[in-house]
């Protein structure tokens, strides 16, 4: 099986450490393909941001039509692009957003979502209105920290996201905590630690859902919207788009 993971900004650092989370939870028998757009905006913190990275998404999941991926993980919060790649493949298109709120749902009748800035928190809103989770959050909380900063090792990330988590956990009358930024792939297990309560990031929840959709012979479906977009002539820079 081979699962093609995109990091939809261009931070190197940050797609590295997507790609080990995602290695880190991936069967034996799945290959992991990480990659990240050659243009766009070195973190996603606004619709602006989003909007500009779906096209490197987009130009991904296309470079993985090539290869024969089995399925595909858009790594980042605001799942940016997500129903435009699925109608690109046949295959699974999972973002970390939305596989994160469904497997909270597994385990806990309640959760929060923990994530960076405070206008992020607001998209966050929009995906589980959008996705139907709204019923079970109760809260969507922010720690005003840059995505970038949780690429500093030297900074106070860390110990300012844990602290938002206990507030979390203390007033919010939950069973989980999703982690609202793929830069925190690399903090479920610490914090779940320090925490003692169930903390799911969506890289490794993407990963899983992936596999199983795979195993069972699930992809995207060519009925309806999600159906291979009807051929016509693009113009300007996207004319190699066109058919």
């Amino acid at each position: 099986m081979q699962i093609h993971v995109i990091n939809p900004n261009t931070t190197a650092s940050m797609t590295d450490k997507i790609g080990a989370c995602a290695n880190r939870v991936a069967a034996e028998s799945t290959r992991i393909h990480v990659s990240q757009p050659e243009s766009g905006p070195v973190s996603i913190e606004s619709h602006l941001d989003e909007a500009i990275s779906a096209v490197g998404v987009l130009e991904e999941i296309r470079r993985g039509e090539t290869l024969a991926m089995d399925a595909y993980v858009i790594a980042c919060f605001g799942d940016p692009g997500l129903l435009a790649a699925r109608e690109l493949t046949r295959a699974p298109v999972i973002g970390i957003a939305e596989a994160g709120f469904h497997l909270a749902t597994l385990i806990s009748t309640r959760f929060s979502v923990v994530t960076t800035l405070s206008r992020t928190a607001i998209i966050a809103e929009h995906l589980l209105d959008q996705y139907g989770f709204r019923h079970h959050c109760r809260r969507v909380r922010s720690t005003d920290l840059p995505v970038l900063e949780l690429e500093n090792s030297a900074g106070n990330a860390y110990q300012a996201l844990l602290e938002e988590c206990q507030r979390a956990r203390d007033e919010d009358g939950i069973g989980a905590i999703v982690l609202g930024c793929g830069g925190m792939a690399d903090l479920t297990e610490r914090l779940t630690h320090d925490l003692q309560m169930p903390v799911i990031e969506g890289v490794s929840a993407a990963i899983k859902l992936a596999e199983s959709l795979v195993s069972l012979g699930l992809g995207t479906s060519k009925h309806g919207d999600l159906a291979f977009p009807r051929p016509k002539p693009f113009a300007g820079r996207f004319a190699d788009w066109g058919q």
